[in-house]
């Protein structure tokens, strides 16, 4: 059974004073896949502290899967992609392109997302905008690959599908 950690970025979230509909969202979605939730925190917008779990969570829990949600857009306190390029070995970029190509066709804002996909380790990092909209379809486009990429990042992986 895959590990799974819910990485949410938000100041109002982390203060209790909005709902984290995004990362429930996250967890109804991936749950049916047999993902078990290890790791779930709802953090303020502070690279630091997003640094600081996705390290923690890949080097020390090992977790197989991070998605985070929030965070990936314009303003000062949106840092997601910063403690992403900080943290990450490897960026998967077609991942984070896929997502963007596919939400373009119906919300034009999505131009402007900073998602991105990498690898810390064996953890592959899945980052989402924070709108539980935009989760459901950037995850309906990755969703598909995640396993195989999860499976190239075991020890021994299978061999290539092609």
């Amino acid at each position: 059974m895959p590990t799974l950690g819910i990485l949410t970025s938000s100041d109002m979230g982390s203060r209790g004073l909005r709902q984290d509909t995004s990362g429930q969202r996250i967890r109804e979605m991936l749950a049916p896949l047999g993902f078990q939730v290890a790791r779930y925190e709802v953090v303020p917008d502070e690279r630091p502290i997003l640094e600081d779990r996705l390290r923690r969570w890949s080097d020390d829990d090992r977790l197989d899967l991070i998605v985070t949600t929030g965070g990936t857009g314009l303003t000062d306190r949106d840092v997601m992609p910063e403690a992403m390029r900080a943290v990450i070995q490897r960026e998967v970029p077609g991942m984070a392109e896929a997502m963007r190509m596919q939400t373009l066709k119906s919300a034009p804002m999505a131009m402007i997302s900073r998602s991105m996909v990498g690898v810390r380790g064996r953890t592959l990092i899945i980052n989402l905008p924070g709108s539980t909209k935009a989760v459901q379809e950037c995850l309906e486009v990755v969703l598909p690959v995640v396993p195989h990429a999860l499976d190239m990042l075991k020890p021994q992986p299978p061999g290539h599908q092609g």
